[in-house]
């Protein structure tokens, strides 16, 4: 059995930039950013990348990479990497976006180093700090209440004003980056369970994990990073990464 392995959903059809994936950043294509990033990470026993269009899979075996073709009819990314995983002998299954060219590696071994500490955690994700006010009041910014323990109690695109903390005199919320890590027997436990009223008000599946009783552990990140939705995130990304080779 393997330990870990980490998944790229990578969906060619986004409806709010199309073939966002393949668009060209700092002279390769996003997808080859998140891969050669994911690659680095230590704790890794391999990596593939789980696509639904020939264009993406050609694309990544130009560049060296793994990838899999996957049914263009799954809804979520969750649902791709059961379809990966089925048949693979692995305990920790790493979700990594497809669209997240500046991941950081450090952060996918600490997701898998957390799991390997406590082995009653099924589900982890990862957290960082801002100050920003318009990412507070952005819909497409998911905040996150956590607990003592380090484990979420709410995720809601909403600004909430319980996540508005006083930190050094500065107010501070948790944001969420969209990278998860869970144990393969919890990740079928979780396709198998019925959407949530949360999770559809709110548009965010992993409000289904914690309406069925489940735990998702936190791990807090400095490391910045881009979610390439926009064409504007996509000049955003392209500053980030100047500014990393300058």
């Amino acid at each position: 059995m393997m330990e870990a392995i980490g998944v790229i959903p990578a969906r060619y059809g986004s409806t709010r930039f199309e073939g966002k994936v393949l668009k060209e950043l700092c002279g390769k294509p996003v997808i080859q950013h998140v891969y050669e990033r994911a690659k680095k990470a230590k704790m890794l026993d391999d990596l593939v990348v789980a696509a639904d269009d020939d264009r993406i899979i050609q694309k990544v075996e130009a560049f060296g990479g793994k990838a899999v073709f996957t049914s263009k009819f799954h809804s979520t990314g969750t649902d791709r990497l059961t379809e990966v995983v089925n048949q693979i002998d692995v305990r920790i299954v790493v979700n990594i976006q497809g669209d997240e060219p500046l991941i950081d590696p450090m952060v996918i071994d600490g997701l898998i180093h957390t799991m390997q500490n406590d082995r009653e955690i099924v589900m982890a994700t990862v957290v960082k700090k801002s100050r920003s006010p318009e990412e507070f009041r952005s819909p497409d910014v998911v905040k996150v209440v956590i607990d003592m323990n380090e484990y979420a109690l709410y995720f809601s695109r909403s600004p909430l004003p319980a996540l508005w903390q006083s930190d050094n005199q500065e107010d501070v919320f948790y944001k969420h980056i969209g990278l998860y890590a869970y144990t393969k027997d919890f990740l079928f436990t979780f396709k198998k369970l019925p959407a949530s009223y949360l999770e559809t008000h709110e548009r965010l599946e992993q409000l289904r994990a914690l309406e069925h009783g489940y735990r998702i552990k936190t791990i807090e990140t400095a490391s910045e990073t881009v979610g390439i939705d926009t064409p504007e995130d996509l000049e955003r990304a392209k500053v980030l990464l100047e500014k990393e080779t300058a």
